[in-house]
């Protein structure tokens, strides 16, 4: 696991915004030109508008120019470690199926795959 977006995922974690459900999530990835983005998970009155830290990380590397990422971080204060939802699972899909998945918890516990692992039947429409 890449320390650099550990530590980002971390300082993200500590930044969501989740009044409602008191569930913090972090995540960082690095895109394949080697820049950090990062995002946290966004509650709303509307629970179905919140925003998951995955999507916010992706939304922010999306807005910075870049289509793809190599590895991404996702870390919370669960045990054993949370892994992205499904919503999550397909965007991380989209972009980049190989891509390196690490869920971390505080205690170092650890769950990684890559992308395609975490969603096996993942799909991707011609572009």
């Amino acid at each position: 696991m890449d320390p650099v977006l550990f530590d980002a995922a971390k300082v993200a974690w500590k930044q969501a915004y989740a009044p409602y459900s008191g569930f913090h999530v972090g995540a960082a990835l690095r895109a394949a030109s080697g820049q950090v983005f990062f995002g946290a998970n966004v509650e709303n009155a509307s629970y179905g508008l919140a925003r998951c830290a995955e999507q916010s990380a992706v939304q922010a590397m999306v807005a910075g120019g870049a289509r793809d990422f190599t590895e991404i971080v996702v870390y919370t204060e669960a045990s054993p470690p949370a892994s992205p939802c499904g919503a999550c699972r397909q965007i991380l899909f989209e972009f980049s199926p190989e891509a390196r998945v690490t869920c971390v918890n505080h205690l170092g516990e650890q769950v990684s795959g890559q992308v395609k692992d975490f969603l096996p039947h993942g799909f991707r429409l011609e572009r």
